[in-house]
This record gives C-alpha cells, structure tokens and sequence, in this order.
C-alpha cells in the first residue's frame, strides 16, 4: 500500500483552536450512547417508512445493528452514522440535534454544540442550520488506536480534513497520508476513505463534508459493493 507523508508546517490554529479549548480531555464521552442517536433514527426511519430490514439492506448493515442503535444500546460508529445518513437522505447532525428554525447567520457557543460518538471518538457539530446549508462541518476527537471503522467510507460530494492536534493518518483511494498540526487535505469523496489514530495520544481534526444536493438519492448510489 502507498503512503505519502505531508510534512507539518507549524501550529497553524488560526480561530479554530479558540472555539475548541473546552473539548480537551474532560470533554470525552462514556461507554453510554447519545439516546438522541437512536430515537432521532428511528423516527427517520418511521417517518419514510422503512422497516429495520428495508433501512439495514439500504446501508449494508445488519438489522439487530440499527435496532441496537435505536434502543441506545450501542453507539454507531462515524462510518455506520455516514451510511444511516446517506441511506435516509440527511445529514449526520440530524441524529443528534433537534429540529430548528434555519436562518443567515448562526452562532454556535462553545457549551452549545451537539455531539456524538463512543469513548473513542467524539463527533462534535459545530455549525448546522443555515439556510441552503451546503456542507456539515464538524470537530473530530480520536483516542489512541481509534477509527473511522473497518470499511471505507464512499459518498458524493468534497470533503475537507484539517489536522488540529497531534497526527492523523487519512487513507484515500489506497494511499495513506499523515497529517500534522496545520496540514489539510482535500478530495473527492466518492474515493474510498478512512482514517484512524495509530498513535498514544488523542488526534482532533477539522472535518467538514459537502452536502448532497439530491439528499434522498439511495445509498448504493454513494457507495460502491
């Protein structure tokens, strides 16, 4: 397998690093899902009409998988949230926020972001609501040894990794880039991706992922067998 390695120009934090202080090591979530996670899906997955086979054969996950997930028993991983998401045609965030007024301009303070995820990794909305909103941005915040999953994420659409703190290893189409303080990538997500932290200490990343335009386009014409 390839790796090309993109070399850290400094601590290039801008703004960013000043919105997310507070998500430093007390932020983390325990072992217990977001029960938000699993009613907002099921809901999703009511209001379209899906039974839990329907929605497991859209996302090629297992059906005891979403119902574990729509009981809070087990927390969905990024990918998994990434394959719900597409297959009902919503961006991740509505799995975890609730229904708002969209508007021109919003301000999300710093205590007032919604977040997901497991012990391992924490999915954090920082920006969600406008209108004609045209991509999902997020804070990512990876333990030692976590992962997007074992499968490749594949969608429509652009998305944007700026690393913000510590190394993150992102594999694009088969090529393995490691990203420091500062370095960014940018790609066409219909390319199979994943990313993971193979090192001892947390990784934080700036991920934010364009939005589809036909929101309602099934799963498999996002991602491929």
């Amino acid at each position: 397998m390839r790796q090309a390695k993109l070399r850290g120009v400094g601590h290039v934090w801008y703004n960013v690093s000043l919105s997310y202080t507070n998500l430093r090591g007390d932020c983390r979530m325990s072992e217990q899902p977001s029960p938000d996670v699993g009613r907002h899906l099921k809901e999703l997955r009511s209001e379209r009409g899906l039974s839990l086979r329907a929605l497991a054969e859209l996302c090629d996950l297992s059906p005891n998988t979403i119902s574990l997930i729509e009981r809070g028993i087990t927390s969905p991983s990024v990918s998994t949230l990434h394959r719900l998401a597409m297959a009902l045609g919503v961006p991740i965030t509505t799995f975890f926020t609730e229904p708002i007024e969209k508007k021109e301009v919003i301000l999300t303070r710093a205590d007032q972001r919604a977040r997901s995820g497991s012990a391992k990794v924490i999915l954090v909305s920082i920006g969600y609501g406008l209108e004609q909103q045209a991509c999902d941005p997020f804070m990512v915040t990876l333990d030692a040894g976590a992962s997007s999953g074992d499968k490749v994420m594949i969608h429509s659409g652009h998305e944007l990794v700026f690393c913000v703190e510590g190394s993150l290893e992102y594999e694009i189409d088969s090529v393995k880039y490691l990203l420091y303080p500062g370095d960014a990538l940018l790609f066409h997500a219909d390319l199979p991706h994943r990313w993971r932290n193979a090192n001892e200490h947390p990784v934080k990343f700036l991920l934010v992922m364009q939005l589809i335009e036909d929101r309602h386009e099934h799963i498999d014409q996002h991602l491929r067998p």
